[in-house]
């Protein structure tokens, strides 16, 4: 993990333009109260010396002009600059969509980000790709992602230090934003809204890599895992035991009976790094620990306890790991 604070340490065009933006108001600030303060303690200073009332000023026209003509020059320039990065920074749709048929080919989205309690659901449209909490791009200064964001239940806020700016997540309402990575590197991102009792553990990975590293991990994602050898008996016996639970009424398998988006799509788990959005690194121990009971791990989560016997646990924890 960079030492650096995130938002001090730009990997996009978009975030180096917030962080120029913040050194300029920065620096104009401190000019301004540099100047501020060395007139107070010039005023302060002549005074101590002073044993008599200093001459009283009451005003001068062109002293309040000169004074107000400064800071108004400074707050338009501020304006301009802020608008024109919101402007650029914001990947409006150049065209409204007509219907809800045709608005992914209008907009021409390459990524769709959905915010739950408490994860994140991340779609390729034109891959026919989707996943969780993991989201890779391929690291060009020249290649930028137009991505749509919404909310399934309450407003979250999709932020990413190093790419860019925040953008809110709303139920019922579409927001557009440029994403990109100059350099490869895993980017931490977050939801910078409260949205409840598990906020703080709603966080997300951005992958920048290679063009060729990219196109690769989009071909393993559009296989499906069920195509596939099951690697051992106890596997088996957790494929088994998935379908015959309640796992498919809130998870999709691509290629199997397991259709529903209630909770993360699962076909490539295994390929993912994290459990829970962040809140465990993925791992045969503590996928171990999440299925035996997630309201431990992270109280108020959306999947209850099913309390599970220690052999459907390594079965089932067998059967996900094959998922890839």
């Amino acid at each position: 993990m960079n030492s650096v604070i995130p938002v001090l340490d730009p990997a996009s065009p978009q975030a180096e333009a917030i962080n120029n933006l913040f050194l300029q108001v920065l620096l104009i600030s401190a000019v301004i109260f540099a100047i501020v303060t060395g007139l107070i303690l010039i005023a302060i200073s002549k005074g101590r010396r002073r044993q008599t009332l200093p001459d009283q000023n009451f005003g001068s026209e062109k002293a309040e002009i000169a004074w107000v003509i400064g800071p108004v020059i400074i707050v338009l320039w501020l304006v301009a600059i802020s608008a024109n990065l919101v402007i650029t920074l914001n990947a409006i749709p150049d065209v409204k969509p007509q219907s809800a048929d045709n608005a992914e080919e209008v907009q021409d989205v390459e990524l769709i980000i959905t915010g739950h309690q408490w994860w994140w659901e991340v779609e390729y449209p034109k891959a026919g790709v989707i996943s969780a909490n993991e989201i890779h791009i391929p690291a060009d200064p020249k290649r930028k992602f137009r991505i749509r964001i919404n909310s399934d239940d309450v407003i979250h806020s999709f932020w990413v230090p190093q790419l860019g700016p925040k953008i809110d997540a709303i139920p019922g309402r579409d927001n557009y934003l440029w994403l990109q990575a100059s350099k490869p590197g895993t980017y931490q991102g977050r939801c910078s809204e409260y949205c409840g009792a598990q906020h703080a553990w709603m966080n997300f990975l951005v992958i920048g890599e290679t063009e060729e590293e990219y196109q690769k991990w989009i071909a393993g994602q559009q296989k499906k895992p069920e195509a596939t050898t099951l690697i051992s008996p106890l596997a088996t016996a957790g494929r088994e035991y998935f379908f015959k639970a309640t796992c498919p009424r809130c998870h999709k398998i691509a290629g199997t009976s397991a259709q529903a988006m209630i909770g993360p799509d699962l076909t490539h788990f295994a390929t993912r790094s994290e459990i829970g959005s962040g809140v465990l690194t993925n791992s045969t121990e503590n996928l171990t620990l999440w299925l035996k009971n997630p309201q431990a791990v992270k109280p108020g989560c959306k999947m209850p306890n099913f309390k599970l016997s220690e052999q459907n646990l390594k079965q089932l924890v067998a059967y996900l790991e094959t998922l890839k």
